[in-house]
């Protein structure tokens, strides 16, 4: 089944049935919600035979200045390559109120906050972590690929003790040229350092996802969905 979402327009694949699990994944910069669509039939054998609704949120479109203002789906805007270095704030602000109406709409459904999951890449990523750390509701776990820790200096104020204990799953490519490894063991360590549970994976990509990658990310994901 694929539907369009009133708030925030949507691609949404069901693999079954009353299902009773959301993985809610957020795509990169320049994308839209289409761009993962292909992952749910790999990930549909890691899911225990649960029936599992899968949402891929098409991000707003925006003047992205890095990309010499082009109008583009964005989750926020960039200003520089060094993209800890400013961040905008009511861009991802408003990115986060749209994804947390999303989870909201998934409670309405029936769906219990601990069997949500949110997963993105690059930018989708980013926001993963930005919005699952805040969320009031405790959540299943978060998927952060190729991304970095938004609010670094933050977050830690800013974080929402439901979600204290929220497995994280994270990995980045070893020859990224968007994101620089470094940047992202950087918000690792941040993370390790406020007693986050971090499962760290790295692979000898650039700015993209592998085949391993899926398996791990599918492992992970066959305990979180018990």
């Amino acid at each position: 089944m694929v539907t369009e979402l009133a708030d925030l327009p949507a691609i949404e694949i069901e693999t079954g049935l009353n299902p009773g699990y959301t993985v809610i994944w957020l795509h990169g910069l320049g994308a839209d919600g289409n761009d993962f669509v292909p992952i749910v039939n790999e990930l549909e054998p890691f899911c225990n035979h649960k029936p599992v609704r899968f949402i891929f949120p098409h991000a707003p479109e925006r003047s992205v200045t890095i990309n010499n203002g082009y109008i583009m789906r964005a989750w926020y805007d960039i200003l520089y390559p060094d993209m800890d270095s400013y961040q905008d704030q009511a861009g991802i602000g408003s990115s986060q109120q749209a994804i947390d109406n999303l989870i909201a709409r998934e409670l309405r459904r029936g769906v219990a906050p601990k069997h949500i999951v949110l997963a993105g890449f690059s930018q989708g990523g980013a926001m993963a972590l930005h919005v699952g750390l805040r969320q009031s509701n405790q959540l299943a776990g978060i998927v952060a690929l190729s991304c970095y820790l938004l609010g670094a200096e933050s977050f830690v104020s800013e974080a929402s003790v439901t979600n204290a204990k929220i497995p994280i799953f994270m990995a980045h490519g070893t020859y990224d040229a968007v994101i620089p490894l470094r940047l992202a063991t950087e918000s690792r360590n941040k993370l390790l350092a406020a007693h986050y549970t971090v499962s760290w994976h790295e692979y000898a990509m650039a700015h993209s996802v592998c085949s391993q990658e899926v398996v791990d990310i599918g492992n992970w994901l066959r305990q979180i969905i018990d």
